[in-house]
């Protein structure tokens, strides 16, 4: 894993937005597409006004750009405002020229007899358009990511899933009380997330500080997801200095 620390979140989701600026400039010379993972949450939302900003000041174009989300809530509506589908949109999908038809959600209205053909037709597109080429992720406090939650396998493919009591308390505010927050969703898998030719992984502030100490350097394990990324032979680790405090770099 290759460690970047920086002063604060703004350094860091700049040196994010540049490196993914630099793939999607080159492979937009040669009409290459690009595959983009993407996360969700407070933790990648500068990297996304970064990359608004490439695309409004120097002309970076999107129309290249074939994205996959990590997870979605289950059930929940497009039209949610606290729906990833409506997070993406508003926080990047709408004020770039992304193809609607290259943007890729997990549905959190499928029918919950259709889930598991859906999840597996969701791992197929991703292979059929060559693998995504950076998966941009964020860690929760147990470890988890994606939506997958303590106890996931390291083989395990895109699939619905049960939320972790700790995740749902952090999503808590968000929806206005615990009680409102859906207890499953729909998640990429650990596998399918390993499968990505290069992984950007962001954590930012303090309350993150011990779980990326242990992900990065502990025992690699299912009760704690992210130690997978351990293994994978092209991963970025983007902190600032507060999510950087407990790691002994020397």
């Amino acid at each position: 894993m290759n460690i970047n620390i920086f002063e604060n979140s703004s350094l860091g989701s700049q040196f994010v937005a540049n490196r993914i600026g630099k793939v999607l400039a080159a492979r937009n010379l040669v009409s290459k597409p690009t595959v983009l993972g993407l996360a969700t949450g407070s933790t990648p939302i500068e990297v996304y006004d970064e990359l608004i900003k490439k695309y409004r000041n120097e002309g970076l174009s999107f129309k290249n750009v074939v994205t996959f989300n990590l997870d979605e809530y289950y059930p929940m509506e497009p039209s949610d405002v606290q729906s990833y589908y409506y997070f993406m949109h508003q926080n990047l999908f709408n004020a770039i020229d992304i193809q609607p038809s290259n943007v890729f959600i997990p549905n959190g209205e499928i029918h919950e007899h259709k889930i598991i053909k859906y999840c597996e037709q969701y791992d197929d597109k991703i292979a059929e358009v060559g693998g995504i080429d950076i998966q941009i992720l964020g860690i929760g406090a147990n470890g988890h990511i994606g939506f997958n939650e303590p106890g996931s396998e390291r083989k395990s493919a895109t699939r619905f899933v049960t939320l972790d009591e700790q995740t749902r308390k952090d999503a808590s505010y968000t929806f206005n009380g615990i009680e409102n927050v859906p207890e499953s969703a729909i998640t990429m898998g650990i596998d399918t997330i390993l499968k990505a030719k290069e992984i950007l992984i962001l954590a930012w502030g303090k309350r993150k500080a011990e779980i990326i100490k242990q992900c990065l350097f502990g025992e690699v394990t299912s009760t704690k997801p992210a130690t997978f990324l351990q293994a994978h032979p092209n991963v970025n680790v983007v902190l600032d200095v507060e999510a950087a405090s407990l790691l002994d770099l020397d």
